[in-house]
């Protein structure tokens, strides 16, 4: 049995962007394994992907169950996962990455750590909408990776604050938040998508989707709201997003780790697949507002917050989602 390796003092972390294909498993695991294998030779430890990044996501909103079943797959015994595995196993590192994973009648969104030995964690998104079929998850993750607490929030977990706060109250100190988001249809001024037409000339005019995809739409949203979770939490978050087109729209990519004071330590800039690395340390962990923030909680003061409602929770994006276009024709 593998000996468990002693808490290390900083760690090397990759968050990595590239343009997937719908649906496309092998081409997808196959720019994971190319990209897995830079980060390592460049040093990383870890290597996080972004949301469904193996399946594809947004192209299933008009799947029926049949379909969803049929694309999802079991976690750890089905085959993207095993790949994964020896992926790590062939690189000497650890791998996040995301499925649709099935588990008898039910499909999830998840998101899986595998090292060389096998699954180390899976998280089930807790708030699912892009398609009618999924079903929620309902725990929250938290994990060891060479001595550091680890949790996973896919994508709209992260937009509400309490998940990232009782992810860091069960001891995180990193989160990996794999998205699918950014230029998408909104209703807030300046936001909205992008012109496909950017993306394939940004090779010889890249300045006009630069500015898209940094601006409002992209880049600029995120900041309004991501050093936040770090910062008010005190962790390191590692965001990932998928670059260029993504069922028929353009998706901004900025894999980015922001470290626990909100900062981004380092980015993704290419137009294209990339990855950054950042070094992610205890001292800035000790340092942090976040912790701070943390030990003066008085929680005897927040029953509003678990309080029952009297409306069910409703989880749905700022966009329309295809299958509820289909319903109401």
């Amino acid at each position: 049995m593998p000996m468990t390796p002693p808490e290390t003092p900083s760690i090397r972390i990759a968050a990595v962007q590239f343009e997937p294909r719908d649906g496309d498993k092998g081409f997808n695991l196959e720019r994971i394994e190319a990209l897995a294998g830079r980060a390592a030779r460049e040093g990383a430890r870890v290597v996080s992907f972004h949301e469904c990044s193996i399946s594809g996501y947004s192209f299933v909103q008009t799947f029926d169950k049949q379909q969803m079943l049929d694309l999802a797959e079991e976690i750890p015994d089905g085959s993207a996962t095993r790949e994964l595995i020896r992926i790590a196993g062939r690189h000497n590192i650890v791998v996040l990455a995301g499925l649709f994973e099935r588990e008898g009648d039910e499909v999830f969104n998840s998101y899986v750590c595998v090292d060389g030995n096998g699954l180390v964690a899976r998280h089930r998104k807790l708030h699912t909408f892009v398609n009618p079929h999924l079903t929620p998850g309902s725990a929250f993750t938290v994990f060891d990776i060479d001595g550091w607490k680890c949790g996973i929030l896919i994508c709209y977990d992260n937009n509400l604050p309490e998940d990232v706060r009782c992810t860091a109250l069960l001891g995180a100190e990193v989160i990996f938040m794999p998205h699918v988001t950014g230029c998408l249809p909104s209703v807030m001024p300046g936001r909205g998508v992008v012109d496909p037409a950017l993306w394939e000339r940004r090779a010889t005019d890249p300045v006009p989707l630069r500015m898209e995809l940094n601006g409002p739409k992209g880049r600029g949203w995120l900041m309004r709201w991501l050093p936040a979770r770090a910062w008010e939490n005190g962790i390191y978050a590692v965001f990932t997003n998928p670059i260029g087109m993504e069922h028929g729209q353009v998706r901004n990519g900025n894999a980015m780790i922001l470290d626990p004071f909100g900062e981004v330590q380092t980015e993704c800039h290419a137009l294209g697949d990339d990855l950054c690395i950042g070094l992610c340390t205890r001292e800035k962990l000790a340092l942090s507002s976040g912790r701070r923030y943390l030990r003066a909680r008085r929680p005897e003061l927040y029953g509003p917050l678990t309080a029952a409602s009297d409306q069910p929770p409703v989880t749905e994006p700022g966009w329309r989602l295809a299958y509820r276009d289909r319903t109401s024709s």
